[in-house]
């Protein structure tokens, strides 16, 4: 059987409620937001993997926390994202962080290989970002670009991360279920 895997960072839930009651500052626009339960962030997407190869993804994952310090996480500010090109998303953004950066770098190298889906980030830093809604791209490009909503929102959101979740996508009729497999608890 092949589940849907990915690598990521669980927020508090104080930080997760924070930031779903950003839902409430921009009801006119069409989006389908994410549920404050499924908000994390994302170091590595692995998409479709094996009940055999899952194994060896939390093996790798478990060995390479193990490796780094807890650090902290700063999210300052709500933007559209992608920052380029025809706004797709809303997203909450991070700061770059060295520990951070060279954790998402040590999971590329590490689960390289285990899945075509696997990201590479190297090249051009890891900014942590945070998805807090899908524009649904039809409706929103009906909205004129200067009738659109103005999102740019700072914010001062910092927290640190004691582990790093192995987790599955369930796809379900009312949005995906994030499930934590494996809680991997980083060097103490």
């Amino acid at each position: 059987m092949r589940r849907r895997i990915f690598i990521a960072i669980n927020l508090p839930e104080d930080i997760k409620k924070k930031l779903s009651d950003y839902q409430n500052k921009w009801p006119e626009l069409p989006a389908r937001w994410t549920k404050k339960e499924n908000i994390h962030i994302t170091l590595s997407f692995l998409g479709a993997i094996l009940d055999e190869e899952l194994l060896e993804v939390i093996k790798i994952v478990q060995e390479t926390t193990s490796r780094h310090e807890p650090f902290f996480v700063t999210l300052n500010k709500i933007i559209y994202g992608p920052p380029r090109g025809t706004p797709r998303m809303i997203w909450a953004e991070g700061e770059k962080s060295e520990e951070l950066g060279g954790l998402q770098r040590d999971f590329g190298g590490a689960l390289a290989g285990l899945s075509s889906e696997t990201e590479n980030k190297k090249s051009r830093g890891y900014m942590p970002h945070i998805t807090l809604a899908r524009l649904k791209e039809w409706e929103f490009r009906k909205i004129e670009p200067e009738e659109r909503p103005e999102i740019n929102e700072e914010i001062n959101l910092s927290f640190e991360v004691n582990s790093i979740e192995v987790m599955e996508s369930v796809l379900k009729r009312g949005g995906p279920e994030y499930i934590i497999l494996e809680s991997c608890q980083l060097k103490s």
